[in-house]
């Protein structure tokens, strides 16, 4: 994984807003993640064409933060989210 991949959700996951809880949710397969505001403010961004660095330089300047901060923990997150196949990367 590298700063330019582009993270995308694969078939089957998605954020939801469970009113009950007043909270986001990741559900997947047989998965449910309640979701910090933070880890929301990255999964809000996925879109299929923004790549890791586009999401860490938004983040960066809307909460007014240090980039190589915000860069380790967007990549620390979705590499995590990756290892439990919640999240995927478009391939070239």
């Amino acid at each position: 994984m590298n700063l330019e991949e582009v993270p995308i959700l694969p078939r089957g996951v998605r954020c939801h807003y469970d009113d009950v809880r007043q909270t986001n949710l990741l559900l997947g397969p047989e998965r449910v993640v309640m979701l910090s505001p933070v880890e929301f403010e990255i999964l809000s961004r996925i879109n299929g064409k923004r790549s890791i660095q586009d999401i860490s330089t938004d983040l960066a300047t809307i909460f007014s933060a240090c980039y190589q901060t915000i860069q380790d923990d967007v990549y620390r997150y979705l590499s995590d989210l990756s290892d439990k196949r919640l999240v995927d990367f478009l391939s070239d």
